[in-house]
């Protein structure tokens, strides 16, 4: 039997990066999916890549929206019959010095990743704790341990992130709902990759591991909380870092 066999999962950001990673391997433990993306044609490539309608469904979502949070949800219900699983993991950054930065910049991230984060958990919630069970793994950074120059936003809404997932995670244990969060360091993507490579050189100095994660990585730690290998944990939050600042 695999991990997540007759599961359900929505999974936020879905349609590449971290986000497609965490459901090929849902998907490959028994789960089916639905992939909350603002993309809708990436999403929907993605879901078609995954295996189709039977196994994975698209969803055009924007996390701050209560009213697309919902539909997301309904699709799972409808589509497969359960929500056992939400994996929060939509972002956006907009990096720029404090003096620089714009207040559009500032409340645009922690939109998305704030208040996104808390649509999709209560949401999920709702619906978790009539049936007594589900997992919801919420991603923040490491800018959200350390703070980093130019993420006053970022990394402002990473922690709020970690406080938002403890907040749940004591009210949802009596009903059987498990919180918890991911805090991934530097990980390979387009939107890492894109960075000045002085930039690359110095962050990926700071890893005792020497070099950066794979999505693959974070992936298998998702996989980990929210399956019933971590029946025991909620409110914890594991570093997926390679060992910077620890």
């Amino acid at each position: 039997m695999t991990l997540l066999d007759g599961k359900t999962a929505v999974i936020t950001g879905g349609a590449q990066g971290i986000g497609l990673a965490i459901a090929g391997l849902f998907v490959q433990e028994g789960a089916r999916v639905v992939l909350g993306d603002l993309n809708l044609d990436a999403a929907e490539a993605a879901a078609k890549e995954l295996g189709g309608p039977g196994v994975a469904r698209a969803v055009r979502c924007e996390v701050t929206s209560s009213s697309d949070m919902d539909a997301l949800i309904q699709t799972a219900l409808d589509a497969f019959g359960s929500l056992d699983v939400m994996v929060n993991n939509a972002g956006i950054t907009r990096d720029a010095t404090m003096r620089t930065m714009t207040e559009e910049q500032f409340d645009q991230v922690i939109d998305v990743h704030l208040k996104g984060t808390w649509n999709g958990t209560r949401k999920a919630a709702a619906v978790m704790r009539e049936r007594k069970s589900g997992a919801i793994v919420n991603i923040s950074s490491l800018s959200g341990k350390v703070g980093m120059v130019g993420q006053t936003n970022y990394s402002a809404a990473k922690a709020g992130i970690v406080g938002l997932s403890k907040a749940a995670a004591k009210e949802l244990a009596h009903h059987g709902v498990r919180v918890n969060v991911i805090q991934p360091g530097l990980i390979r993507s387009a939107m890492t990759e894109a960075m000045p490579q002085k930039a690359w050189d110095q962050k990926l100095a700071e890893i005792p591991m020497q070099r950066a994660g794979e999505p693959g990585e974070v992936a298998t730690v998702a996989l980990f909380l929210a399956s019933g290998l971590s029946s025991y944990m909620t409110g914890t939050v594991l570093e997926v870092t390679g060992g910077r600042f620890m």
